[in-house]
């Protein structure tokens, strides 16, 4: 069962410095409920070596990224992880059924998955620094397609090179989004120095203005 940040949850459905009354709180613990018996996690991820074939560059497995904001993340790194998660199709479909029939659960189940792919990213990063630590390597914070300049455009890629389609089911649309929608796509930089927090989203990204944003 996936559990998620409550906190989180909450977060992405505005309340900051309120808390939700009782009857909130109780669709929230429901529309969780249904979400955990829906989902089914699968996730996929496999290292390659990282150069830097331009100043402003960095390229794996062909793929050449041109981001500021990666290279400073990946900064002294010599090989990458590429990972990818989904709720699966499940959660789609609860938010279709509810957006048509009850759109306040539509929102909230919208708001509580969003909580959940992450911790379950967080749950697979933890995998990820594992299996890195056998070998002296450290992790740096994973850092998604279209998070600051990462083009969106690049989750064709890192889904065709982790054969997402065939292994977890896991497709990119022609306009670059997710499908099932409750997934992530990110790199992950080794390093062979330690670094303290491996897991940071929002702090990497320099879309200051974001809503949702920690």
């Amino acid at each position: 069962m996936i559990d998620f940040d409550r906190k989180e949850g909450l977060r992405y459905l505005g309340y900051r410095d309120v808390q939700p009354d009782a009857a909130v709180e109780e669709r929230i613990a429901r529309c969780a409920a249904d979400l955990q018996a829906a989902a089914q996690p699968k996730s996929v991820f496999a290292s390659f070596p990282l150069s830097y074939p331009e100043e402003d560059a960095l390229a794996f497995a062909g793929v050449v990224i041109h981001s500021r904001n990666l290279l400073r993340n990946l900064k002294g790194c010599r090989r990458v992880y590429l990972m990818a998660a989904t709720l699966g199709i499940g959660p789609d479909r609860l938010i279709a059924r509810a957006s048509a029939v009850r759109m306040s659960d539509a929102v909230i189940y919208q708001a509580v998955a969003a909580a959940m792919i992450e911790s379950y990213c967080d749950e697979v990063n933890e995998s990820i620094r594992y299996e890195a630590g056998r070998d002296g390597l450290y992790c740096r914070p994973r850092f998604s397609p279209g998070y600051g300049d990462f083009r969106i455009e690049h989750q064709h890629d890192l889904c065709r090179l982790l054969d997402t389609s065939r292994r977890i089911g896991l497709t990119v649309t022609e306009s670059c989004l997710l499908a099932p929608v409750k997934s992530v796509t990110a790199v992950i930089g080794l390093s062979d120095t330690p670094q303290p927090c491996h897991r940071r989203g929002c702090e990497e990204c320099k879309k200051t203005d974001c809503a949702f944003r920690r």
